[in-house]
């Protein structure tokens, strides 16, 4: 066999691989090496007859000899000659049987598949440029393939190691397996290089078998996607910076406009003047909204977006973003309405400040795309699973806009109106529901209103289940309801019956006047008639000489249209859109009089100027650290205002001097910026909270541009008492202000 064919043959032994197979030379001194081993095993086979003859023939002979008579033994001696001739011609003259130690007929097929084998391997070796070569333990190189020579430029590597032909190894991630670089003709190389400790079988020495193949594209491909990776993560810290940046600079305006609006609306002002403010006050609110998607966007991309779910009441929840919208639907002539059905558990466990997010934007598109009919929001439960659905009469959408209505930056609906926002909305909603583990669709028609379905399970609060009382609390009323046709009067029609009640929808004085007429069972045991201000002109006349003088009547107004007095024809007053827990009150007679509601902040209790901050706040001093000036106004304003004595500085440095140990007088309460002059807030402001509990442990209200989950983190983990986002609403840093000096028992509870 060649050398080159010894050397494939080892290789491929050592690293568990076929042998390469063999050149035409190797074959025919195979064959010759194969006819000569036949020839001596055929000769042992004839020997080995003969002596097991011969012996038997000896051994019989001198038996006889020794126990039988001469005419016997000769006549015995002649029998075992024939058998010993007999013998000496069949193994002579007949075809051998084969020895244990012989191979079988078909071997030969096996070893030359295994050859065939070996070749196709050596040969893909070389096609695909791998280098084989084979070393001592001393690493000295005893033999290489031709891919070797080549790579290297060594055509006699024999007897040197790789260092000295100037291979380079690197550790790779495995035992015995390298990065090797190589100097080669076409440049510098890459190569994965592996080893594996072989048996020389004719010389039984060990020697280490190795092969390596060129990965130097791989190696760059992968640096390259490095490369991009910490490219794009940079890049997004820098986004991340800008918008925080950009966003403390918007807040900044933001909080002295808003901040302004809430000062002159505690003023005496006429009604076109409160609407004009109103105007102000929504526009503001609609420039922190795209703020707030800016950034819920940014932290969905960065991957920082979680949820924090807690029991909350979903009706309030609805009601109170229907409420918010009310005034802009009336301006445009169309009707919102809610309704949640008596399943519903009061409190669930969801994230309320991300599903308001989400159901404002989606009320807020309908409301925006709706010119005539009106917007209606429900809930209900299907099989543990809460299903809302927002519906309007819109004008609909294709199947091309549903389909990508979702993504970002996409808007339906005409070109006027698509300038109106940022086409984020509904991409961060659809994100916000998946991260509740529901879904958000949409079903339109052109022409025809779109409805919007959220559905995801809550969690159930430990008050979760639904009340049953619910769904009989108006068993005993029935109710003559005269409103518009429209979306309102039908979902108020639906609640009514929802709880029991009965109810009867008129539109037209005619109608009025054949239900008189006819006194039926369903209409003589009326106990409310509720009528709805827009059409009550119509049915004045009418319901004057109604024959039923005990019936309740309560008149529905919206908010724009409630006079400052009682109209002494009705008993009571309703404000649309209307609220679950104000309508069951009225029609079970324990609600007289007019409804008294704010449309923002109603469904809150815990915001709005409280009295007893006033009463017990005569001597408390804040004070408040902000460098900009109409913010500083604000806070002062408001505060004084609630009884506060306040002092104001404008950096951190003149902050910590007032604060200093040694000074005098310190103030009961400390409300700060993060962004001033004199130092960064981040590093400053942990300190000043260290020094101060130290010194009666006063508490600090930090008010920050910086809306991250991370920065309010960082502060209160220092000992803030409070982070709050600009622009701060004054009521809720009035609230937070009592709250925290009841705490230290310098306000009455």
């Amino acid at each position: 066999m060649s050398e080159p064919a010894r050397l494939r043959e080892r290789v491929s032994d050592g690293l568990g691989l076929a042998a390469p197979a063999a050149q035409p030379a190797d074959r025919a001194d195979t064959t010759s090496h194969k006819a000569i081993e036949r020839h001596e095993v055929h000769a042992r086979s004839i020997a080995l007859h003969v002596a097991v003859s011969l012996s038997v023939g000896a051994f019989s002979a001198a038996l006889i000899a020794l126990a039988v008579p001469y005419a016997v033994t000769v006549a015995l001696a002649s029998f075992f000659a024939a058998v010993l001739v007999g013998l000496l011609f069949y193994a002579l003259f007949s075809k051998s049987s084969p020895l244990p130690d012989e191979l079988p007929a078909d071997f030969s097929d096996v070893r030359l598949r295994q050859t065939q084998n070996r070749s196709l391997i050596a040969g893909m070796q070389e096609a695909m440029g791998d280098i084989v070569v084979i070393r001592n333990m001393d690493r000295r190189i005893v033999e290489a393939n031709t891919v070797f020579r080549e790579m290297t430029g060594c055509s006699a590597p024999e007897g040197l190691s790789c260092e000295e032909i100037g291979i380079a190894f690197r550790p790779g991630g495995k035992a015995h397996v390298y990065d090797v670089e190589i100097a080669t003709p076409f440049g510098q190389r890459i190569f994965s290089w592996h080893d594996a400790v072989t048996r020389d079988l004719a010389s039984s020495r060990l020697l280490i078998s190795s092969i390596a193949r060129d990965v130097t594209e791989e190696r760059l491909a992968l640096g390259e996607r490095e490369d991009a990776r910490l490219r794009a993560e940079k890049a997004d810290a820098e986004k991340a910076r800008l918008l925080a940046t950009v966003s403390h600079e918007i807040r900044l305006p933001l909080s002295g406009m808003l901040g302004m609006n809430h000062l002159l609306s505690q003023t005496k002002l006429n009604e076109e003047q409160r609407n004009y403010l109103d105007g102000m006050k929504q526009s503001g609110q609609s420039l922190v909204q795209l703020v707030e998607d800016l950034l819920d966007y940014s932290t969905m991309e960065a991957g920082r977006f979680k949820l924090n779910p807690r029991a909350e009441n979903l009706r309030r929840l609805i009601e109170s973003i229907v409420e918010m919208l009310a005034h802009r639907a009336h301006e445009k002539g169309i009707e919102i309405t809610s309704f949640v059905t008596p399943d519903v558990p009061d409190y669930l466990d969801f994230d309320p400040a991300r599903l308001r997010q989400v159901l404002f934007n989606l009320l807020g598109n309908a409301v925006k795309f709706t010119r005539e009919g009106g917007v209606v929001i429900r809930a209900h439960m299907v099989e543990g699973e809460l299903l809302i659905t927002v519906e309007d009469t819109g004008p609909g959408m294709s199947a091309a806009e549903q389909a990508r209505i979702f993504g970002e930056f996409e808007q339906a609906g005409p070109m006027s109106q698509r300038s109106a926002g940022t086409g984020l909305g509904l991409a961060i909603s659809a994100r916000i529901v998946r991260e509740f583990g529901g879904s958000l669709t949409v079903s339109s028609r052109k022409g025809k209103g779109s409805t919007f379905k959220l559905a995801f399970r809550p969690g159930s609060a430990p008050a979760g289940m639904p009340d049953q009382g619910r769904r009989h609390c108006l068993q005993h009323t029935n109710v003559l309801l005269i409103a518009p046709k429209g979306v309102a009067a039908a979902v108020t029609m639906e609640a009514i019956e929802a709880f029991g009640g009965k109810c009867t929808l008129i539109h037209q004085p005619e109608d009025l006047q054949r239900l008189k007429d006819k006194m039926d069972g369903a209409t003589a045991g009326l106990t409310d008639i509720i009528v709805d201000q827009r059409i009550s002109a119509l049915f004045r006349d009418d319901l004057k000489d109604w024959p039923q003088q005990n019936v309740r009547r309560t008149l529905m107004v919206s908010p724009e249209e409630r006079p400052s007095t009682m109209h002494v024809s009705f008993d009571a007053w309703l404000i649309r859109p209307l609220r679950e827990k104000s309508l069951i009150d009225v029609l079970c007679g324990r609600l007289r009089g007019i409804e008294r509601r704010d449309a923002i902040n109603d469904n809150h209790p815990d915001v709005g100027f409280s009295s007893r901050v006033s009463e017990g706040a005569s001597g408390i001093e804040i004070l408040v650290a902000e460098d900009d000036a109409v913010n500083a106004r604000i806070i002062r304003a408001v505060l004084e205002k609630s009884g506060f004595i306040v002092r104001t500085v404008d950096d951190f440095q003149v902050l910590l001097q007032s604060v200093a140990p040694g000074v005098p007088h310190l103030p009961h309460l400390i409300i700060s910026d993060l962004n001033m002059p004199g130092g960064e807030g981040l590093e400053v402001l942990p300190d000043l909270l260290l020094t101060l509990k130290g010194e009666g442990n006063i508490p600090v209200i930090v008010l920050s541009g910086d809306a991250s989950a991370a920065t309010a983190e960082i502060l209160m983990k220092a000992g803030a008492a409070k982070v709050l986002t600009k622009p701060a609403d004054p009521r809720r840093l009035v609230e937070e202000i009592r709250r925290l000096l009841e705490a230290k028992r310098l306000l009455p509870s």
